[in-house]
């Protein structure tokens, strides 16, 4: 992994290439805490998962936050919305959402009040 780092300047592979330069994907739609799960399927068809999606599939072994992979991966979110919804398309992730009971919710409307 050295061929990719310089020392003074960081990393040589940018965000943007990960993502052969794509901005959209179908993981435009997550939100940061849409929870994300390996299904452990494996790779069907040419799909090849690279590094970084290597490295969310076996982050997200349990239900991880979307925010959790991101800043574990050290990438922006953008980015790894791309990476997920690669994933997502090609079934190696489910997407999930966090639920929050009626109780939790009352309780965040009044502490925002209380501010």
């Amino acid at each position: 992994m050295t061929r990719w780092m310089d020392e003074e300047a960081g990393p040589v592979v940018r965000p943007y290439a990960l993502v052969g330069g794509r901005t959209r994907s179908s993981g435009d739609a997550l939100d940061l805490v849409a929870l994300v799960t390996a299904t452990g399927a494996a790779p069907s068809g040419d799909f090849v998962p690279g590094p970084e999606q290597e490295r969310i599939l076996s982050m997200v072994s349990t239900a991880t936050p979307v925010a959790d992979v991101a800043s574990e991966l050290d990438l922006p979110l953008g980015v790894v919305r791309v990476l997920l919804g690669d994933l997502q398309d090609h079934g190696l992730i489910s997407i999930g959402r966090a639920s929050a009971s009626e109780r939790i919710l009352k309780e965040v409307i009044n502490g925002l009040r209380a501010l």
